[in-house]
């Protein structure tokens, strides 16, 4: 279990290493920062002096060495905009996205387990259809144009909830959904398949022959049995959520990490870019890491597979 824990901590530090590698290359490939924070008719030699005031007039294998080296320690500098340490503006937008990623989570999970449960149960009739069809909208339907057509809806034409911002429980519905909609569509299929396949098991049909009650039968053993995957995809879809969440974020101005790494990007703010993009990054290969090493727990065959 030590050697296969230590496998799997090294590749998580060769994705996040490779992530914030490529951010860095794509960021340095997007324009000149200094160029966005002077007027349009400055003149050459202030632009070059804010690139030397910024470090980057330096080669660009020296910028990379200083950004590692400054990564490794947890710095990764001064907001070119803000004039504040990057990470420290990440981690103070952290609570908010987990926040949202949390509610979305919660409210796919109460919304697609019980209908891709009934789905399988009633396999062929109208709530599979229907379980199927909210599966396929679900799925295919852009988040961005979810959130506008929410909030035209819902905010503006019936005036029920805020159309953006953070504050009380009323703020969080409207992104969650919206944020929740693909994941809780992709959990009541996978739930349903997972039920379909178990409930054709020979030990349900002995289960059933001893004369258990249906509940006992799909909630008791069915359920448990197709739970394992039901469970992993969730784990791994809340990182998906963190990183998911600037969309939704962006449309509903929600002050998290992904409404300030959009905005870091159009000013060609490299530091809180960066430091957005190593947190989300982090927090994506750890939720990894942490059902990679359940998995392997759980089951022994992994670990020497």
């Amino acid at each position: 279990m030590l050697r296969y824990t230590f496998r799997k901590l090294l590749h998580t530090a060769f994705v996040a290493l490779g992530v914030v590698t490529l951010a860095f290359a794509a960021l340095r490939l997007s324009g000149d920062p200094a160029a966005t924070m002077l007027p349009g008719d400055a003149s050459v030699d202030q632009l070059e002096a804010l690139r030397r005031e910024l470090g980057l007039d330096r080669p660009i294998y020296v910028q990379y060495l200083q950004f590692l080296g400054g990564a490794l320690r947890g710095d990764f500098g001064t907001s070119f905009r803000h004039q504040q340490p990057a990470l420290g503006l990440v981690l103070e937008r952290l609570p908010a996205t987990m926040e949202l990623a949390f509610a979305a989570l919660l409210l796919a999970t109460v919304v697609a387990l019980p209908l891709g449960i009934l789905a399988a149960i009633r396999h062929g009739r109208l709530i599979d259809a229907l379980a199927m069809g909210f599966a396929v909208v679900g799925q295919s339907t852009p988040t961005f144009w979810m959130g506008i057509m929410l909030i035209l809806v819902v905010s503006v034409e019936l005036g029920v909830l805020p159309t953006s911002g953070r504050g009380g429980w009323e703020y969080l519905i409207l992104p969650a959904v919206t944020l929740g909609t693909q994941f809780a569509a992709l959990l009541a299929r996978l739930t349903r398949t997972s039920m379909l396949e178990v409930l054709g098991q020979d030990f349900l049909r002995t289960a059933r022959a001893k004369g258990l009650r249906e509940r006992t039968v799909v909630f008791g053993h069915a359920l448990k049995n197709a739970g394992v995957p039901v469970i992993t995809l969730a784990g791994l879809q809340f990182g998906t959520l963190l990183g998911g969440a600037v969309v939704t974020e962006t449309v509903f101005a929600w002050p998290g990490v992904g409404r300030l790494a959009v905005q870091s990007i159009f000013v060609r703010d490299y530091p809180v870019v960066q430091a957005a993009v190593f947190v989300l990054a982090l927090s994506f290969v750890t939720i990894n890491l942490l059902v990679d090493l359940a998995y392997g727990q759980l089951d022994p065959r992994i670990r020497h597979a």
